[in-house]
């Protein structure tokens, strides 16, 4: 039996890309391409989440007017902003909430870069990984969250609530 002569490969239409992004060399989708795409979206992709939930929280404060939607939309709404805390929330003036905010947006910009970071060591990173460090930050925050507000409520009995 013969082997079969190897076939020449077919040239790539005129136009099509040529399988490399930059300068770096690393192929689209490939291990450094996709490690350097999680590095440069972790921190905007870690906006999100926070994002989604404080605009749940700000629903719920809105909607409803009972205890449990109040505690519910309290703390979705300092998870989402937790800059909020250090400002003196729920009992401090809304007129600093902006900057509580802002506070809040680079925290959560600083979670997004570290959970890149450390799910990038890996050489084959992937969102799995950003997303399992993210989470354990993200469950400190509110872990610190409702420390927090176990801490009001204990001060102020039941003023909070």
């Amino acid at each position: 039996m013969v082997p079969a002569p190897p076939s020449a490969p077919t040239p790539a239409p005129p136009g099509a890309p040529s399988g490399s992004s930059g300068s770096s060399g690393s192929l689209i989708g490939g291990p450094r391409w996709y490690r350097s795409r999680i590095r440069a979206l972790g921190p905007f992709v870690a906006l999100i989440p926070p994002a989604i939930v404080g605009i749940g929280g700000a629903a719920l404060l809105r909607i409803g007017d009972s205890r449990p939607t109040g505690i519910a939309g309290l703390v979705t709404g300092l998870w989402a902003a937790p800059g909020l805390l250090v400002l003196g929330a729920p009992l401090s003036d809304t007129d600093l909430h902006p900057f509580g905010i802002g506070l809040s947006i680079v925290v959560w910009l600083l979670i997004g870069f570290v959970a890149s970071r450390r799910a990038t060591r890996d050489p084959m990173a992937d969102w799995s990984q950003y997303w399992r460090h993210y989470l354990w930050a993200a469950a400190g925050i509110l872990l610190g969250v409702v420390a927090a507000l176990v801490v009001v409520g204990v001060v102020f009995r039941e003023a909070l609530l």
